[in-house]
Formats: C-alpha cells, structure tokens, sequence
C-alpha cells in the first residue's frame, strides 16, 4: 500500500513539474511575481524561498537534479541518502545543463608553472622586442632568472646550500639598465620589486629604512598569490554564483522544481534575464578611519588586532540592495570567491614565493656610495654610507619582521645596477661587492645603436609619434634618412655635451615635432606630413655648432 501511494505521488509530481516548466518558460521574462505563483507546491513538501546571504551554505547538488531523458533521482530509485554517490565524469556532465567542475589544482600549478619560467633564450628574446643591445646583460638577467626554476628542482638538503648568484649592472646613464628591470617584472609571475636606492636612509634617521624593501615586497607577493588562487578558484566561484541566483529565483533545488530550475538556468546563460532584479545581501564595507603608519609592521599588526577584537568576531555587515542581474552576478562571484580565499593560506603562500623566488632590483646603488680617496671622503649624509651597511646583512640573509610574518631573505635574488660616473665601483664597501659577485658591465650606446632603438623595439619612439599625430586624423611620415640623421644629431650630442644615452632621443625628437605636434590639430582630415632628412637638419641647425644648449638637454 504504500509502495503504490509513493507512486502516485512521485506521478503527480512530474506532471505538476511539467506544468510548472511550462508556465515559467512562457512568461518568466516579464513577470516574477507570476512565476512564483506557477510554482506547484508539494503538499508533503515545504517550499521556502531563498535569500541569499553571503554567510549561508548550500550543496549544488549534482545528484539530484535530473538527466535529459527522465532518469530517477536516486530517493526514487529506494537508496538511501547515505549512499555514497560516484564522482561524474566529463560524458555525465554532458547529459546535464551543468558545466563539468573546474581542472585539478595540481593540473593548473603545472601548467603554470611551465609557462612562467621561460628558458634563458626565450627570456632573451622577448627582452629583445623592447631593448636593443646589452646582450650580456640580458644574458646574466636570464640565467639568474632561470637559476631560480633549477633551485626549486633539488633535493630538500642540496636546495638549502644554493644561494643566489646576485647580480651588479654596471653602465653610462640610459644605457637599458633600469629598462632591462622593468621587462623582467613584466616577464617573471615571482614577486618582483624594483627600488631607488637614494629613498632609503640610515638606521637612526629620520625616512624609509631598507627593511621596508621586504615588507613592500611581501606586499606584492600577497597581491600576487591572491590572483593566482582566484583563478584557481574562478570557474568554482561562478557556478557557486549561478546557483546562488537560481536560488533567488527558483527557491532551493528540490525534486519538484528540478526541471523548472534547469529552464531557469538555460535563460540565464542565454541573458534572457539580465534585466530581471533581484534583492541581495551586500557586505558594506566601511573605510577605515584610522591612519596608520604602513611603514611600521607593529603598529600595522596593533591596528589589525584591534580592529578584530572591535568586530567581536562577527559577519561584517551588510545591506540588502535590489539590483539587476547582471549587476548582482558580478557582486556575488566576488563574495564567493572571497569565501573561497579564506580556505587559504595566503600568508603562507606569499611567504613561501618571497623566499623562495622573490628578486629585488635596487636601481642607483652608485648614489649611496662616497669617494674613499682622501681623509675627508667620508660623508655625513644620511643615504651614503650607512645604507651600505644596512644592505649587507639583507642581501647576505637575514630575518624580517613584516605584518605578514617573519620573512628569511637568504634566497632572494638581489640584482642592483649603476652608473658610477662619479665613483667606482671599488669604491663600495668590500663586504657589498663580495655580496654582488656577477658584474656585467653594459657598453654606451652607439649612433648604430640609437638608429636601432628608434625603428626596432615593439613601441619605439618614431611609432608613438606617428600614432599621437595619426589621432588627429594626419599621416605622419618619417623617411629613413630622417631617422638615421636623428640618431647623428643624437649621438654628436651625447659626444660634445652630456652623455645622457637614449633619453637624448626624447629631447632631439621633442625639438623636431615641435611645430607639428601644435598644427596637427588645424590641418584637415586625411593630411599627409613628411619629415625628411632637410626638416631635421633645419630644425636643429641652432643646436649643432652653440655651445649653450641648455634649452635643449634635460
């Protein structure tokens, strides 16, 4: 008897499913309220529509909700809820409107792991579609770079005995140094920070102290971990999302409205529903009124205590907002995968990248260095000297106190460059130069090497300013013997009055575009300007054979 009662009540519920599919396919587009009325309550059953909540746990369900050609959910065919049910493969989740769950973490951090530790020749080239020249220079950059892949391949107790080789760039002012630093940022996922090394100052003085270089590199190695974990988490996060909206929309998944909430999700990902709004809980996030000294890791770690122990470890507040979908799935998927990060280990994991894989390049290190020729060379400022010593037992390893935890820096990557026009390198202390052991020393550039920085590099100076003009709606032109009589100009400058590299082209090329650059706006739509080899010369016939040129040099 009651075999047959479940029967005709499992019946029932399918044609009331069926009907209610119907209804809402036909008018859930203009009316919610209609929708909701469609609905076929159960009478065994409770039906309770969802808000939702960012604090509020769900299961999606994949077990439940039924396959294409009608098959029983597992409560209809007598297993208990306790059985264990069989992970779905790829052929499953084909049968289903839901999407197949999201690869392997270990699958992704292979991946990733391959693409972002390039092999010293790929680093090279790709440093070669924006610099021109310094192969050595490049080359050291690589292998240093490359070193950091092999350490982490060791066994436990060999990887311990590896230290960084770090690296001291040697060269005349806008030679690629600095450009060269900044590639690898773009080049290299490990924690990477480039510093002035005339910002910091003695210990005991009054300014930035060089233990602030870890604690501002902890701080992009937390950014970068959090990114890196979100698109691990990304694909989860947004189906955890569209349920939370079907929730809204539909009520819970349950066996009776199973087949409405697969109608409700094929409009949903067609965007028959974007300007359908919703009412959702949004955490309300106050700014902090307090300011606090960033630089100093105990009163950071002070203020974030007090800060928990004022929240008494309650959910951060939130305020209900009605908004369209559209919106809405955007400030869900955040929520989720915020409650997903916190699964995580961040702090341990930026420590970890710090440790092992993080590089510092220090730019300017020549700027904190006196002449030792003399009684009287040694100086009293601030940012010489002192900061030498300061620097040694970083780069030599040592301990830091952060507001993420303690950080060993004896396998951080230190590379520092310099132009030492007014000292030498030996002039450093000898503890610093033995703490740099690689010295690459970076050659002038030629009037070959100008001419080549002015046509080869991806976005070199010529294109930038064909494309400025060409937003006027004017053909800029340069003949090739225009450019070569930029670089002449260039180079004869560099010679006679300061040896400033490539920033001498800025100032050559500023000269040149002068009158352009103010008449382009007044010329007609479709104008064609050609700058040929006569424009140069007379555009810079009152710069050649003057002695003051001060107008024309930075």
């Amino acid at each position: 008897m009651l075999a047959t009662t479940r029967s005709l009540t499992r019946k029932a519920m399918a044609n009331a499913g069926s009907i209610a599919v119907g209804s809402q396919s036909s008018i859930c587009c203009n009316s919610p309220s209609v929708i909701a009325s469609c609905r076929v309550t159960v009478p065994s059953a409770t039906t309770t529509r969802a808000t939702y909540h960012p604090s509020t746990t769900f299961s999606r369900g994949f077990s439940t909700v039924p396959t294409d050609d009608g098959e029983d959910t597992k409560e209809e065919k007598g297993t208990s809820d306790t059985t264990p049910t069989p992970d779905k493969t790829t052929e499953d989740y084909a049968s289903t409107s839901l999407p197949p769950p999201p690869p392997s973490a270990t699958s992704k951090t292979v991946e990733n792991e391959l693409k972002k530790n390039l092999k010293p020749s790929e680093i090279v080239e790709s440093l070669n579609r924006h610099i021109v020249g310094q192969h050595d220079a490049k080359r050291a950059v690589a292998i240093a770079m490359r070193n950091r892949w092999r350490r982490r391949q060791l066994s436990d107790e060999l990887r311990k005995e590896v230290t960084p080789r770090n690296v001291l760039l040697v060269g005349p002012t806008g030679c690629g140094k600095t450009e060269v630093a900044r590639r690898m940022a773009m080049l290299n996922d490990a924690p990477f920070i480039k510093v002035e090394a005339t910002k910091f100052t003695e210990v005991g003085y009054h300014g930035r102290d060089v233990d602030q270089i870890i604690r501002d590199l902890m701080d992009v190695a937390m950014q970068l971990a959090k990114k890196q974990h979100t698109e691990t988490f990304k694909e989860q996060a947004e189906l955890m999302a569209e349920e939370r909206i079907l929730d809204i929309l539909s009520g819970p998944s349950s066996d009776a409205a199973a087949r409405g909430r697969d109608s409700f999700r094929e409009m949903l990902r067609q965007g028959l529903l974007d300007e359908q709004e919703i009412e959702i809980d949004v955490p309300n996030n106050k700014p902090n009124q307090a300011d606090v000294d960033q630089n100093n890791p105990q009163i950071v770690a002070i203020s974030d205590m007090m800060q928990r122990f004022a929240g008494g470890g309650k959910k951060p507040p939130t305020e209900r907002k009605k908004l369209p979908i559209t919106e809405a799935k955007g400030v869900i998927l955040e929520i989720e995968l915020e409650r997903l990060l916190e699964t995580v280990d961040l702090k341990k994991s930026a420590v970890s990248a710090v440790e092992e894989s993080g590089i510092v390049f220090i730019d300017e290190i020549d700027k904190i260095c006196s002449p030792r020729e003399g009684f009287s060379s040694r100086s009293a400022d601030a940012s010489a000297e002192g900061v030498q010593r300061d620097l040694l037992p970083l780069i030599e390893g040592t301990t830091i106190n952060t507001k993420h935890g303690n950080v060993n820096t004896d396998y951080i990557l230190f590379i520092a460059s310099g132009a030492f026009h007014a000292v030498k390198v030996s002039d450093l202390l000898p503890e610093l130069q033995g703490r740099l052991p690689i010295r690459v020393e970076l050659a002038g550039l030629t009037e070959d090497d100008l001419y080549k920085i002015l046509t080869e590099p991806v976005a070199n100076l010529i294109r930038q300013q064909v494309e400025l003009i060409g937003a006027e709606g004017v053909d800029l032109v340069f003949e090739d013997e225009a450019i070569r009589e930029i670089a002449r100009m260039a180079a004869l400058l560099n010679k006679t009055v300061e040896n400033i590299g490539a920033r001498r082209l800025h100032t050559v090329l500023e000269r040149i575009m002068e009158n352009i650059s103010f008449d382009a706006a007044e010329l007609d739509e479709g104008a064609k300007v050609i700058v040929d080899k006569a424009t140069v010369q007379d555009r810079l016939k009152d710069v050649t054979m003057k002695a003051d040129v001060s107008r024309y040099i930075l």
